[in-house]
């Protein structure tokens, strides 16, 4: 347990090499080290599919005629995988080889290996000598290489994967019956980390409860001060003892300092390490929330006779949290939590996203005006967090698991899992819950019991640690979906002692007509005026349906004392269990709006927050084709809506008063046309009597050309970093509407950079995707586009 003394004042940072840094603080943001960490990603070699055993071979630079090594760099898939596809997702063995050296004046140094994550089974292997075995796929690990490097001498870093089927490595379940995918690879970054012997532990690497790195807790929050504690620990890996001090500098936004401090000298023994308390007082703290998520910079820095030897930066918020029967409080203020749930994946590239596409990701979340995020169903990437923590998004962190219980060594690792995720991610102002619970899973007791446990161990604090479970047992939250409750009541009885909050809604009661979990026997069961799951290309009234299930599901979710309700889901996503895609997310697996994006962000503002999410809005939807229906719904954060019908004022109107918008913040508005005629319609919402939004559609004409655009969400293409950006061809008349119901075969062509995917690509709701992913080196992408018939205009991308 943490020793908070009344020492000193404030120190922080994240994890050991700077790399982890990526995951931790109540807030935090990726730390820079004295000696910063090596960007481990580029020039590795791959090959997959090979039957043989690790051999001399593996560590030489010779030409192997039996080993068709392929040039890659980091983050990789094993295998591209298809959109739809009656095959499964690709299973084996697969090897990355990094050839390296480090100077021999660094023969004095610390230097390990940081691997964010690799599914699922990784062997670390170097110059021939097996290192490690790492078992998990969602969570890092560090190697220390100090003692079997050759300095300054190549050496040769071997990586053996398998992410095949593993019933002791969770989520455990065989991917032919899982409800996600969990792809291949090293699919997140690698680092080189060169330190002094005498460093900041990392928390996962140290393996200690309630210790490793960084530990931050925030006590006495108010508008007025706050009170800043932390214990740092120090491992000392030098054959003699050590005397260290830490010295902290907090920073505002500004760059200003707004506190400092620098504790006694303390010894650390050889091979031994020493915790670090300190606490910091804040004056008038600018508190963090999803509206206005504010973030201070701490730089810490570890001294020894008066020199710098390791020194981290990182952000951090300033919140009090805490569930209660009758609400979540954020701050002392009774805070709904509207959210979703989100899979990581990407088409073709599966689990390997980039940290700017990780970023883009939450930038659609919060733009759909969701405040909280479930990390469905496993530990997300530490950028995704990160991104979180800048946009202001509350988050539900999970261990990985679905409807699968497995033996004594499964439970372990599980339980290892929960240790492991709590110590990484447990200094961001975003994460408020962590499901230590296996999701839609028969667990035993003593289980539940070990994992509630694992987080309250983790984090020994009187307040503001929540675990959350889907069987009402053990957890100080519960989190059951909607359809664990049956209709028409579903959990607007529920009179249980624990805060409530409804982890899914919206796609299996309408799905299977709340057939639970029996998926055998209603697997044919998809009854299109009732399902959620319907992709764009399914049309208007599909859209319109998908929608109108997830308004009336939500509004219904007001009547139960749930604290808060996330739907299912946020992104269209693939499975092992069905070749489809599965399509009720609000957006689809290329990150394009249904119409229930629009629903969605309609709840949020219409008060602009400090990232320029939640400003008025109004969205109409419909395509005002001649298959359209009359009733036209609209969806706004506004007070009032006019709709227009080519000029002439078709009615203006006060939302929705209904048995299915009776509870919401913002009703939609459905609008009466009486007889369809083509031309432009147009949606102006007002707010306090005055226009704030509007927002047209026109009747679309024939297909005449593409226009090209792509998916910047606040973050530029990058460079050497596998960045990729989803670039979209859309089929436009000759007013530049989209033609909905086209699904013309567009062919791409791309240079300064790498088309990833299928080409040429069929339209979709009339709109083609591709995968854009920047090269090492900066410059200019051009995209172009051409299809039958079709003029198509040029995109340069100014990659950073």
């Amino acid at each position: 347990m943490p020793r908070f003394s009344s020492l000193t004042q404030v120190f922080l940072r994240v994890g050991s090499g700077l790399l982890l840094a990526m995951a931790v603080s109540e807030c935090t943001s990726p730390p820079a080290r004295l000696a910063p960490a090596v960007d481990f990603n580029q020039d590795w070699q791959f090959v997959k599919d090979i039957d043989t055993a690790v051999t001399a071979q593996f560590f030489t630079e010779t030409t192997d005629t039996a080993v068709q090594w392929v040039a890659v760099s980091l983050p990789h898939t094993a295998q591209l995988e298809p959109v739809v596809t009656d095959k499964k997702q690709w299973q084996g063995t697969c090897f990355y080889r990094k050839f390296f050296q480090v100077p021999a004046t660094d023969s004095s140094k610390r230097v390990a290996v940081h691997f964010q994550a690799a599914m699922h089974t990784a062997d670390v292997y170097l110059n021939g000598k097996k290192l490690e075995r790492h078992q998990g796929g969602y969570l890092p690990f560090t190697v220390d290489i100090s003692r079997q490097l050759k300095y300054g001498q190549p050496n040769c870093l071997l990586v053996k994967l398998n992410n095949q089927d593993n019933p002791a490595v969770p989520p455990g379940k065989p991917l032919k019956d899982l409800d996600f995918n969990f792809y291949s690879g090293l699919y997140r970054s690698v680092q080189l980390l060169v330190q002094d012997k005498v460093y900041i532990s990392d928390p996962v690497e140290a393996g200690h409860t309630a210790g490793g790195g960084i530990l931050l807790h925030y006590e006495d929050v108010s508008p007025q001060s706050a009170t800043l504690r932390l214990q740092t620990e120090i491992q000392n890996d030098a054959a003699q003892a050590q005397t260290v001090q830490v010295r902290t500098t907090l920073l505002n936004e500004k760059g200003e300092e707004v506190g400092r401090t620098q504790n006694e000298a303390a010894g650390i023994a050889p091979g031994a390490f020493e915790r670090v308390d300190q606490q910091l007082s804040i004056a008038n703290p600018k508190l963090w929330s999803p509206e206005q998520p504010y973030r201070y910079r701490v730089v810490v820095e570890v001294l020894r006779a008066g020199q710098v030897i390791d020194r981290q930066e990182l952000q951090t918020g300033v919140r009090t949290v805490r569930f209660a029967t009758d609400g979540f409080y954020l701050n002392g203020q009774k805070t709904r939590l509207r959210g979703t749930n989100r899979h990581q994946e990407y088409p073709y590239l599966g689990y390997a996203l980039s940290d700017n596409a990780q970023y883009r990701d939450a930038w659609h979340i919060k733009a759909a005006g969701f405040n909280f995020v479930r990390c469905s169903h496993y530990p997300p990437s530490p950028a995704f967090l990160e991104a979180c923590d800048e946009l202001g998004i509350l988050v539900m962190n999970s261990i990985p698991g679905w409807q699968f219980f497995g033996g004594t060594e499964f439970q372990k690792n599980s339980l290892q899992n929960v240790h492991d995720m709590v110590r990484r991610d447990r200094n961001h102002p975003s994460v408020i819950l962590w499901e230590s619970s296996l999701n839609e899973t028969g667990m035993s007791k003593p289980y539940m019991e070990q994992t509630y446990q694992a987080v309250h161990q983790e984090l020994p604090w009187k307040e503001g640690v929540y675990t959350c479970g889907w069987l009402d047992y053990a957890y100080d939250v519960f989190i059951p979906a909607r359809q664990h409750s049956k209709a028409p009541y579903y959990w607007s009885k529920y009179t249980g002692k624990k805060p409530l909050l409804l982890c899914e809604y919206g796609d299996w009661e309408y799905y299977a007509q709340n057939a639970g979990f029996n998926q055998t026997a209603y697997a044919g069961l998809k009854e299109s005026e009732r399902t959620s799951r319907q992709l764009r290309g399914q049309g208007e009234r599909a859209l319109t349906q998908q929608a109108l299930n997830f308004q009336e599901a939500h509004n219904d979710n007001f009547r139960s004392p749930a604290v808060g309700d996330a739907n299912w889901l946020m992104f269209d996503y693939k499975r092992g269990y069905a070749p489809d895609i599965e399509s009720s997310g609000v957006a689809d697996i290329f990150r394009l709006p249904k119409f229930a994006y629009s629903f969605y962000q309609s709840q949020y503002g219409p008060a602009e927050d400090r990232n320029g999410f939640g400003k008025p809005m109004v969205y109409l939807a419909t395509y005002w084709q001649p298959a359209s229906s009359k009733q036209v719904v609209v969806y706004s954060n506004c007070d009032e809506v006019e709709l227009q019908l080519n000029g002439h004022t078709i009615a203006r109107q006060r939302p929705d008063q209904n048995v299915f918008a009776n509870k919401l913040a913002h009703p939609p508005f459905t609008f009466a046309v009486p007889t369809y005629t083509p031309g432009t319609l147009r949606a102006i919402a007002y707010r306090n009597g005055k226009a704030a939004a509007q927002t047209e559609r026109r009747t679309p004409g024939s297909a005449k050309s593409l226009q090209l655009s792509y998916a910047r969400l606040g973050k530029d293409l990058t460079a050497g970093q596998n960045d990729a950006v989803f670039v979209y061809a859309t089929v436009v008349d000759a007013n530049g509407t989209t033609v909905p119901d086209a699904t013309t075969s567009v062919r791409f062509s791309v240079q300064g950079a790498e088309l990833v995917g299928d080409n040429p690509v069929q339209a979709e709701a009339g709109i083609a995707t591709i995968l854009v992913k920047a090269g090492v080196t900066p410059g200019v992408v051009q995209v172009s586009a051409a299809a039958t018939g079709l003029s198509s205009n040029a995109l340069k991308i100014n990659t950073k």
